[in-house]
């Protein structure tokens, strides 16, 4: 089964399967599988070429993939140009959502310490 030129894993249930595309979770894939009529704990080999046509059918009328990539990144670009805080904040690669830098935020700022004594000898 393919999806935007994605090829969702046969040997997974339909709910796992569907998390490969970009913009779709758990929650979400479970929302697409019931809507079309589909049991989302059954393998993606298993689906019927009716059941792909409605499953295929919902998730293309939403923004996924390519394009979701390009509205995140250009609603975070928007941010930055009206320089707004979270706009200052994604342009110095710093969290935006509130949270603390002394510690954590390491995923955000990457594994530099900045701590007295840390790099000198």
């Amino acid at each position: 089964m393919r999806i935007f030129g994605i090829t969702i894993p046969d040997n997974k249930q339909l709910r796992y399967g569907m998390t490969v595309l970009y913009g779709i979770g758990l929650a979400r894939a479970e929302k697409i599988a019931t809507q079309a009529g589909v049991d989302p704990f059954k393998k993606t080999k298993d689906v019927t070429e009716a059941e792909e046509k409605k499953l295929r059918d919902i998730i293309e009328k939403m923004t996924l993939e390519g394009d979701l990539k390009r509205a995140i990144s250009q609603n975070v670009k928007r941010l930055i140009d009206i320089d707004s805080y979270r706009g200052g904040r994604h342009s110095r690669k710093l969290p935006s959502r509130g949270q603390r830098t002394k510690t954590n935020s390491r995923t955000r700022r990457g594994n530099k310490r900045m701590t007295m004594g840390s790099g000198k000898k």
